[in-house]
């Protein structure tokens, strides 16, 4: 199978919520008028896309129905393809740290699926031929290490751990000398997720930041957000209060299968001009895609069956 049909796959329980209510409005008129537009709006909302998201793709829609001459509902749902995939944009530098030595820190909150990330993404830049190490460095969970050496396993990928309740820090000064030492091209960061209590958590992160800014100056410094995508708004709402407190470089939106909304995607992507750069649409250790908005948008509408 190929990557846009194991995203189609993955995607399926999005495309057949968004994707399947919103043809139901274009199916319903078949004129456009402001019944239609009020219910697109509405559709739009109800899938996690966001008020203010909604309402800019609504009025890149309305001029491009304009500028093509058309009335027709129907003609629409391309009209509005189009409008989405611009509202999605990545900038074209995104993945430029992959040139260069890298050092890629992952934040976010417990339970999002963040140490699972770590392990693929591991996995991920082991398969473009990259020498990889991992750092455990949310030590405050026990379990977290444990299930971080199991994916280093998995990924078979080398991994830096310290005992439970380790200074952070502690361990990435140690990773970033093992990376230096072993001209390892990624090094692989995952931290503490406590957002409840910003000033501990802006503290580690602070002290976490002076180490790769002293120690490993030379290597091109990532922070990834990783969000879960089936929270909806509050994935949104998470990213905004990371993003007040780290150097959020890019996101990571895991459990996209599980969710049948699936318009949290578009309103990151619209609203906080952080890229999404990674997103997991599966469970396998190979499920987590490079992030392509268009393949995205293509994959979330397509109506074709996957094999």
């Amino acid at each position: 199978m190929g990557l846009f049909d194991r995203l189609k796959e993955g995607l399926f329980k999005t495309r057949s919520g968004l994707a399947t209510n919103m043809n139901r409005v274009f199916l319903g008129y078949d004129k456009i008028d402001d019944d239609f537009y009020e219910e697109l709006e509405e559709t739009m909302i109800m899938a996690d896309m966001g008020v203010r998201t909604t309402e800019e793709v609504i009025e890149d829609l309305k001029r491009r129905v304009a500028l093509r001459g058309t009335n027709s509902a129907a003609e629409s749902r391309d009209i509005l393809i189009e409008a989405i995939k611009h509202q999605m944009r990545t900038d074209i530098h995104a993945y430029d740290y992959e040139n260069w030595q890298s050092v890629i820190l992952m934040i976010g909150v417990n339970g999002v699926g963040k140490t699972t990330s770590v392990g693929k993404l591991a996995a991920y830049y082991k398969s473009q031929g990259k020498k990889v190490l991992i750092a455990a460095a949310d030590t405050f969970r026990a379990a977290a290490t444990e299930q971080l050496v199991e994916w280093s396993n998995r990924a078979g990928v080398p991994i830096i751990t310290g005992h439970e309740g380790a200074d952070p820090a502690a361990v990435v000064y140690d990773a970033v000398a093992a990376a230096k030492a072993r001209k390892i091209d990624v090094l692989i960061i995952d931290t503490a997720g406590r957002l409840h209590n910003k000033k501990n958590l802006m503290n580690e992160l602070g002290k976490i930041y002076k180490i790769i800014d002293k120690e490993f100056w030379e290597a091109h410094l990532e922070t990834f957000l990783v969000l879960d995508g089936t929270t909806g708004q509050n994935a949104l709402s998470q990213a905004k209060e990371f993003a007040g407190i780290a150097k959020v470089t890019g996101i990571v939106l895991t459990k996209l299968d599980g969710t049948a909304k699936g318009g949290i995607v578009i309103a990151i992507s619209s609203e906080m001009g952080i890229p999404v750069k990674f997103i997991g649409v599966g469970e396998r250790i190979d499920d987590l895609q490079k992030f392509d908005p268009q393949a995205f948008v293509d994959a979330m509408f397509d109506q074709t069956t996957t094999e």
